[in-house]
């Protein structure tokens, strides 16, 4: 963990954020359906701090303390009162693409124009990049094709607290595999 505090730290001074906030938990208490302290901590943050927008890993990542993390977000956005609730919520992949979504509900967030600090950025994370997966170079090969960033909506089940984060989420992977295979089909004849 200390590493990567260290990356983030790092990150925050070249992007020049104007505050990082680091809970410091360990994957294993964003993995758990039970611990609720990271709940509590982004309680105490997002009360504190008011934002209109918030940018999360998106519940559709493979990476389960990815998913940890969004849902304990999502979780306590959720617990809010309306009025202190962000207005959009955003699921990000900066890593890999959203694929699994159809093109029109994608949230298309452009990084044209900002390419030596993506690439600085992309660089203060050594240990993301040293074990032979070369994110910085993806990112940046992916940045440069499609000038954006994607992402998914997630304000409807922070708007909506009655809305099933499984199957709103799921509904996205759904549609996506219906798009697929009816072109498929139709491109096959078969209706």
């Amino acid at each position: 963990m200390a590493v990567r505090r260290t990356e983030h730290n790092n990150a925050a001074t070249v992007g020049q954020y104007g505050v990082m906030i680091q809970p410091d938990y360990p994957s294993s208490v964003l993995k758990s359906a039970t611990d609720l302290s990271l709940k509590i901590d982004l309680k105490e943050i997002l009360v504190a701090i008011r934002p209109e927008v918030v940018y999360r890993h998106n519940p559709a990542d493979k990476h389960a303390t990815h998913i940890g993390g969004v849902i304990a977000a999502l979780a306590t956005l959720r617990e809010l009162p309306r009025e202190q609730r962000p207005k959009t919520v955003i699921g990000c992949e900066a890593w890999r693409n959203l694929d699994g979504l159809n093109d029109a509900e994608k949230v298309l967030m452009d990084v044209s124009g900002r390419d030596n600090l993506a690439a600085a950025l992309n660089g203060v994370f050594d240990s993301q990049i040293t074990g032979g997966k070369r994110y910085d170079l993806a990112t940046l090969g992916r940045r440069a094709a499609n000038q954006l960033i994607f992402g998914m909506d997630l304000t409807p089940l922070v708007a909506d607290d009655t809305k099933d984060v499984v199957e709103f989420v799921g509904g996205f992977i759904e549609r996506f595999n219906a798009d697929v295979k009816m072109k498929l089909a139709r491109r096959l004849g078969k209706i």
